[in-house]
């Protein structure tokens, strides 16, 4: 595998912990000459940045940025770009999750916006904040990966909001990896990642589903990482998810339902808790 991080311009949203700080970790340790952090948690992010600092030879920028505002993302590409310059790996990670209970049980709405615009808008504003340059920048191989979910392939119960934004978020993203492929800038590969759930704390409380245990955050960052350098179009984890989008695709729907409703898909949200705060 080609090393296509080394002397590299890294962006990671998300970057404070669990897989956005891992994902930096990554790219300082294979040479990226830059790497950008971008979080809401001002206090972890700080933190984090000062640990990264001393963990190589990368020049570490640290934003406090709310990726829920599309003017917050534009003022922080614009300081990106006086700052650092183009960049040229961009990981898609900020997400979020809230609620556990069914869709009309909503009591707030800004819950919905607020999932919408982390989970599916952030990543499309920050890729065309960045995606031009790594576009026009022909003689340089460049790379987005961007953090979906399974929830994103198979429809949940008690997460309807979240797997709404998460199907936004792969359709998108592998649209403009055909839309790249179409118009021949092969140089720049999109990865999306769909993962189920992941003992980053995230989804404390949710249920493992028949053979599918929570998946460790190393081995998360590990399939993402290589994907992305590979451009991998859509890697799906663990197998089980994706022999349940195979099989969904060619079952009636009423028998796909049993199924998943059997195996434990259905209910694997019914004990969410999620992060304590």
């Amino acid at each position: 595998m080609s090393n296509v991080i080394a002397g590299k311009k890294v962006l990671v949203t998300g970057a404070a912990m669990g897989l956005g700080k891992s994902f930096a970790e990554r790219a300082i340790d294979e040479g990226a000459s830059d790497v950008v952090l971008w979080d809401i948690n001002e206090v972890a992010l700080a933190k984090t940045a000062a640990e990264l600092q001393a963990r190589g030879k990368a020049k570490i920028v640290h934003q406090q940025v709310d990726v829920s505002d599309p003017q917050a993302i534009a003022d922080a590409a614009a300081a990106v770009r006086e700052r650092v310059g183009d960049i040229e790996i961009l990981v898609n990670n900020a997400g979020i999750v809230r609620g556990n209970g069914y869709f009309w049980e909503t009591e707030n709405k800004a819950d919905i916006d607020k999932t919408m615009a982390i989970n599916s808008l952030a990543p499309m504003y920050i890729t065309l904040e960045f995606l031009p340059a790594m576009v026009a920048n022909t003689g340089t191989e460049s790379r987005i990966l961007n953090i979906a979910s399974s929830a994103g392939l198979v429809s949940n119960p008690r997460m309807a909001v979240y797997a709404g934004s998460k199907w936004a978020a792969l359709g998108w993203s592998d649209s403009v990896r055909l839309e790249l492929e179409q118009s021949g800038n092969k140089h720049v590969k999109i990865s999306t990642f769909c993962p189920t759930y992941i003992n980053t704390g995230m989804f404390d409380g949710a249920k493992g589903v028949l053979f599918t245990p929570m998946i460790k955050q190393e081995d998360a960052v590990d399939t993402a990482w290589n994907g992305m350098k590979n451009g991998t179009p859509v890697n799906i984890m663990p197998w089980t998810s994706r022999m349940n989008r195979a099989i969904g695709g060619l079952m009636p729907q009423r028998l796909r339902d049993f199924y998943l409703n059997a195996v434990g898909v259905y209910h694997s949200m019914d004990e969410f808790t999620g992060h304590k705060n």
